[in-house]
């Protein structure tokens, strides 16, 4: 009776030598050329030739892998014949699993020609084993080569997504470059500038919804991409979700940067995805044209700072939310509204005065028409200071010049105290390592080496946390040059300001902290902290 032979054939995905996705390789074809001429003078009888290609040889869910291993559990198979034991499995695990263990139980024998493996032969085994590791071995490394790549590949700039973010496409010249959508584009800049207006996520998504502005992943499915989305429905390709809205709002991609390596594989062999640390992200900027100006981007990025929520009745935001607290007990000054004669009027009053634990004295409210018209003098009190163009331009070089010395300074001195923290550190260790010595000569006791350990230890650690801050300030330095164009174009933008807007709000006020009431004077002191910077 002849005996059942099983062939399978396997190409890495990391070969590409097909004429087509549709077609076997010409590397596939070659392994049933060699493998049928062999099985045909052994005088096999060949039951089926299972052939993966572009499978990895670490993957274990491989369709005809998997076929395979079911035909030699229903006693279908006698023999497995492979090119190489590499060839049926890179992974140590799965030819112990299989060759070794299941293989035997099923009586089913593997051969392989190129490397000799046979399980007929007793003295194979170890040779099969090596086989096995220095496969897993080249796996690993391989995949550390590719990690390693990909890498380099991200530090230079390159965008290795699949799919390009909405609002830009893939440059046909150079899939790792990202060009502007001139279409999708447009879309991304209203919902930008509606955000900055004061409208929430919801009124945004809704407003998208009734003008029939197609999704993200309905743009993408109308003009032909392949894109998949696992949870996407009829609903999907109109229907806008805050989360949406929150994802293009918060995503560097449309300031010119790239941030990616935001996930991770547990490993070669496991691929569950993780997230990786916020500080192992590879961001760097200017890679590609940006959709949206850093003024606006900066504008949105403080209103998430704040927290600001929109009204559930009209889903906008109100104008100054987030925006005035207590001189006093630092708590928000919140809207009321009180009764007064012809109707009711909004006030503003300390949060704090309420709350039992802080019982806060700043008791007075403060009438909200009357605040928002200081506030709007106070506003175009600073762009009547610089009305004049021609002076501004002058004003703001000179500052410009000024404040890039004083940021050089800044910098030079905080760079030069890292690297003598980074000297004391290396020093510190050095001598930990001649302290360990000494212990290991007898030259000191143990509870003395501990003692001096313990110091080490605390020395290096409020080292590293200096350290720590002085990266914080080198990171949160603001462009000096940024600073002053983006004080400059606030200014240029208005000529006279006749009514308050949240817009207005969020361009030209950071915080405003009010003072008590003083009943003499009938004054309160009003700290208003503007985003512009003093030019004088």
């Amino acid at each position: 009776m002849l005996e059942k032979v099983g062939i399978y054939c396997r190409l890495s995905d990391e070969d590409r030598f097909k004429k087509n996705k549709s077609d076997d390789s010409e590397s596939i074809a070659n392994q049933k050329s060699m493998l049928l001429k062999y099985a045909l003078s052994k005088n096999w009888e060949v039951v089926n030739v299972y052939s993966d290609d572009d499978w990895s040889g670490a993957d274990s869910n491989r369709p005809q892998f998997k076929k395979l291993i079911e035909d030699c559990e229903k006693g279908l198979i006698d023999i497995v014949l492979c090119k190489t034991q590499s060839r049926f499995s890179r992974d140590m695990e799965m030819i112990e699993k299989y060759i070794h263990n299941k293989f035997v139980e099923w009586g089913v024998r593997f051969v392989s020609i190129v490397d000799n493996a046979d399980t007929e032969i007793r003295g194979n085994k170890k040779s099969r084993q090596i086989n096995g590791l220095v496969n897993e071995w080249y796996l690993e490394d391989l995949s550390e080569n590719v990690r390693s790549s990909l890498q380099n590949k991200r530090d230079d700039g390159e965008f290795l997504g699949s799919f390009a973010p909405y609002g830009y496409m893939k440059d046909p010249e150079n899939k790792n470059k990202l060009i502007v959508d001139p279409v999708a584009s447009e879309i991304v800049k209203k919902i930008f500038e509606m955000y900055k207006k004061g409208y929430g996520y919801n009124k945004i998504a809704q407003y998208l919804f009734d003008n029939h502005v197609l999704t993200p992943y309905g743009y993408k499915k109308n003009n032909g991409s392949k894109y998949v989305c696992g949870t996407a429905t009829e609903a999907t390709i109109s229907n806008w979700c805050p989360d949406t809205i929150s994802q293009i709002l918060h995503n560097e991609v449309y300031i010119g940067n790239l941030v990616q390596g935001k996930k991770t594989y547990v490993s070669y062999k496991n691929h569950k995805t993780i997230l990786k640390p916020k500080e192992q992200w590879t961001r760097v900027e200017a890679t590609h044209e940006p959709i949206i100006d850093i003024e606006t981007w900066n504008s949105v990025q403080r209103k998430f700072n704040d927290r600001v929520k929109p009204s559930r009745v009209t889903g906008e935001i109100c104008m100054f939310t987030r925006k005035v607290y207590c001189k006093e007990c630092g708590l928000i000054f919140g809207k009321q509204v009180y009764k007064v004669k012809g109707g009711k009027a909004d006030y503003l009053k300390c949060k704090g005065v309420r709350l039992p634990a802080i019982r806060c004295h700043n008791i007075h409210s403060i009438r909200l028409d009357s605040f928002e018209e200081l506030i709007l003098k106070e506003i175009n009190k600073q762009i009547d200071k610089y009305y004049n163009i021609d002076e501004l331009e002058r004003i703001a070089t000179l500052k410009k010049k000024s404040l890039n010395k004083e940021l050089f300074n800044k910098k030079e001195n905080l760079t030069k105290e890292k690297k003598d923290l980074e000297g004391k550190i290396s020093i510190k260790n050095e001598h930990y390592k001649s302290l360990y010595e000494d212990k290991l000569d007898g030259l000191i006791s143990q509870s003395d080496f501990i003692t001096f350990k313990e110091k080490f230890k605390q020395e290096i650690h409020e080292y590293e946390e200096r350290i720590k801050c002085i990266d914080n300030e080198l990171k949160n330095f603001k462009s000096s040059e940024e600073t002053v164009i983006s004080t400059k174009k606030i200014l240029q933008k208005y000529h006279h300001i006749e009514k308050l807007n949240r817009e207005i709000i969020e361009e030209f006020i950071d915080k405003i902290y009010i003072g008590t009431y003083n009943p003499e004077t009938h004054e309160r002191d009003i700290d208003i902290r503007m985003n512009i910077i003093n030019l004088d």
